[in-house]
């Protein structure tokens, strides 16, 4: 496995894996669309390839792209961006955006070298501290970056609304 920079003609199947990532993210509870936000993501993508910000994970051999027919030596992928936002922070921080292997290679460390690759380059860019956003239940994606030294920050909290107004008025 070698861990590498995509390049723009790439685009498309690092669409197709983020497709696969916004769907298996959903059975955690994520509301993201996949399919709709393809265009958009295809286009961040791009800039990531052009701003170093994002990494993928090669095989040696070929495997099965996801929703296709067509091959790819791509089995994962990391984007990840320095955190810039509207307010001064006590530290430079950095932000690993997506971080996903194919399904039939998870459980051979290719997850933990991305991630480690990931931190190595915004470490580069004098980064000290790195967040990353896990969906409440999906507790497999919370112990492997347990593993990795990641611990609770932030919790973002949830509200649905169902009908709120009353049915007897």
């Amino acid at each position: 496995m070698k861990i590498d920079t995509p390049d723009r003609s790439e685009a498309d199947v690092l669409a197709d894996l983020w497709v696969g990532l916004a769907r298996g993210q959903q059975e955690h509870g994520s509301h993201l669309a996949a399919e709709p936000n393809r265009t958009q993501i295809r286009e961040s993508i791009c800039q990531h390839i052009v701003t170093s910000g994002i990494l993928v994970a090669r095989a040696s051999v070929p495997t099965r792209r996801t929703d296709s027919d067509l091959y790819t030596d791509i089995v994962g992928f990391v984007m990840f961006s320095s955190h810039s936002g509207r307010y001064e922070e006590t530290a430079p921080a950095g932000l690993i955006e997506n971080l996903f292997v194919v399904p039939e290679r998870r459980d051979d460390g290719i997850g933990s070298s991305l991630l480690v690759a990931a931190e190595e380059s915004l470490r580069e860019q004098e980064i000290e501290i790195i967040t990353l956003d896990v969906m409440a239940n999906n507790t497999d994606a919370q112990r492997f970056y347990e593993r990795h030294g990641y611990t609770p920050h932030r919790v973002t909290m949830a509200k649905h609304e169902t009908d709120t107004h009353s049915k007897d008025g």
